[in-house]
């Protein structure tokens, strides 16, 4: 017997033929008398019957859930249709079934997705621990195809952009890139080591250098940081490069290129072109540089209204803004707010309801003398709270932002479909107070922005990048630039960062030079796919979209890394382990 078809795949029209199929068995019921098997493989889930005087019925007696199984048999239209299942109007009389593999007991339910019931999760650590049990799952499953169908649709389209794939090495040199680097040891030598790339960016910048004008790869990239739930220590992205092009050539691609992955992947159609705010507008009016425009609740500038103001803080703050709440908040709910605007540095919120007649509790009493002028600045009304910060800009933005973010879920604000947003115009620097100096916002080969270069030396601070995020429902899933190629900008660039002629050349000698030989101006983007795939489906974690994912602690319960080694295979790279502490 050989396979006919997937079990999932029985319809209808397969009523009277013969078929063999093969897959786990989801849930066995004996009925005292006909037994009912239902059969799944990748396809989904097709029912079985088996009578008592069918030769598979000695088997089907035995055969429990997970095991694997090979069954012939005729298609027939069931007796009670189960329209949770597409193919719940047929079902299998069973004339034969193999046994080809036992198995034990799962340590959670992996059948209930399969039968259109909600499944039941259990703990990550035990999922992960088995998780090509876990990967049986329906959801999981489905998530991993959805994967599949991203990338064959980035491919297709790019391929036909006359993009060219190119694979870059995993062992690479260590630079500097925002985090830390994952080290290799080079045996033949010891105390040199490789580093594992903790993206493509400056190979595929000397693949321009090199002529292939359109560069991508769907990029494994290493990076020894900090997790959340939107980070792993080895994540996949979509890499691509561009010469001769501009900003908005980069920009007006990449968004054919997400609406073709959306149209393929779900059948969903985005429209175009996306919206764009800079980097202070998304600041000023939602406290991020990744809002969620899914919902409103916008910051309001309202210091202007207090210079004269006797409430001092207010008057001599940087800047004073405000989030109108559509809810008269209590004193607790305005307290937990408090300490989320105080985890993102602020020194507090001040707060005052809105009453038909004026304002009450908090600053009430300061705000009379503007009532008017506040009330239109801020668009609130009777019956709302108004939530206020001073300080410095940064600190009162981000600090009511988290706030605003927080707002969203106690309050149930809608947040359905998919909003993308380009923010655009970032610094190209911020200052480092704790190393004294000017650091990148993205990475020190972003170009400035042309109309700002008179500022670099005078003023680096003001200067804006040619760079560009791309957003989806608060969430950065991309980020690119037009790269300097310029050589002795670059040099210029590395000063300006505190990296030295020696250090230049110890570290990006070899990029330095190809930068000599003829660069265009290019550009290029980065998606980070595991990311955008936890938002195509709807996961809380980028675990759920990785088919081997590390758990929070960046640990593999599945395999058991990371280990310990031998002490002979420390020798042999002239290594030592020191103890902490």
């Amino acid at each position: 017997m050989r396979r006919t078809h997937y079990a999932g795949s029985l319809r209808e029209a397969h009523v009277g033929e013969e078929v063999v199929l093969e897959g786990w068995v989801n849930r066995r019921r004996d009925l005292g008398g006909l037994i009912f098997l239902d059969l799944r493989d990748r396809e989904g889930l097709v029912q079985l019957v088996v009578h008592p005087e069918s030769p598979a019925y000695k088997e089907a007696e035995r055969v429990r859930s997970e095991w694997v199984v090979r069954a012939r048999g005729t298609v027939r239209l069931r007796p009670e249709p189960n329209p949770r299942l597409a193919t719940g109007r047929v079902e299998v009389e069973l004339k034969a079934l193999e046994v080809l593999a036992e198995a034990k007991t799962p340590p959670f339910p992996l059948d209930a997705g399969w039968r259109g019931e909600e499944e039941r999760e259990a703990a990550e650590d035990l999922r992960l621990k088995y998780r090509y049990l876990d990967l049986r799952r329906r959801r999981m499953q489905e998530n991993l195809r959805l994967r599949h169908r991203v990338i064959k649709a980035i491919w297709d389209y790019l391929d036909r952009e006359g993009f060219i794939q190119v694979e870059t090495p995993f062992l690479t040199k260590s630079t500097p890139e925002g985090a830390r680097d994952f080290l290799v040891p080079y045996r033949q030598q010891p105390g040199l080591f490789y580093a594992l790339p903790q993206s493509p960016q400056l190979f595929k910048q000397m693949l321009m250098v090199a002529g292939f004008d359109r560069y991508f790869q769907i990029a494994r990239c290493f990076r020894d940081e900090d997790l959340r739930a939107d980070r792993q220590p080895d994540f996949t992205q979509l890499d691509l490069e561009m010469s001769f092009v501009e900003v908005e050539d980069i920009l007006a691609l990449n968004e054919r290129l997400m609406a073709h992955v959306f149209r393929e992947a779900l059948g969903l159609e985005l429209t175009l072109p996306f919206p764009r705010l800079s980097y202070q507008e998304a600041m000023e009016r939602f406290g991020s540089d990744k809002p969620d425009l899914r919902f409103g609740l916008e910051l309001k500038e309202v210091g202007f209204l207090f210079r004269e103001s006797e409430f001092a803080i207010f008057r001599t703050a940087e800047r004073v803004k405000a989030l109108a709440v559509p809810k008269a908040l209590s004193r607790k709910e305005i307290a937990e707010l408090e300490e989320v605007a105080k985890r993102r540095g602020a020194g507090g919120l001040a707060f005052a309801r809105v009453e038909a007649e004026g304002f009450s509790g908090g600053v009430a009493r300061f705000l009379e003398p503007v009532r008017q002028a506040l009330l239109e600045a801020t668009g609130a009304r009777p019956g709302d709270t108004l939530l206020f910060a001073a300080g410095p800009f940064r600190v009162v933005a981000e600090a009511l932002g988290e706030v605003r973010l927080r707002l969203a879920e106690e309050l149930s604000l809608p947040r359905q479909g998919f909003h993308f947003l380009w923010v655009v115009d970032f610094p190209l620097l911020e200052w480092d107070a704790e190393r004294g100096g000017w650091t990148y916002m993205h990475h020190p080969f972003t170009s400035p922005h042309p109309e700002d270069l008179p500022l670099l030396d005078s003023d680096p601070g003001r200067v804006r990048a040619l760079a560009y995020d791309l957003v989806l429902n608060g969430v950065e899933v991309g980020g690119g630039s037009i790269r300097i190629h310029d050589p002795a900008l670059q040099a210029r660039m590395f000063h300006l960062l505190g990296i030295g002629e020696e250090e230049q050349r110890e570290k990006f000698g070899f990029f330095l030079e190809a930068l000599q030989y003829g660069a265009p101006p290019h550009g290029g983007i980065a998606w980070g796919l595991d990311r955008l795939l936890a938002l195509m489906t709807g996961s809380a974690s980028i675990r759920e979209v990785i088919a081997f994912p590390k758990n929070k602690e960046g640990k593999d319960p599945l395999t058991g890394a990371p280990s310990p080694v031998s002490e002979e295979q420390l020798r042999e790279l002239g290594l030592m382990v020191i103890p902490h502490g």
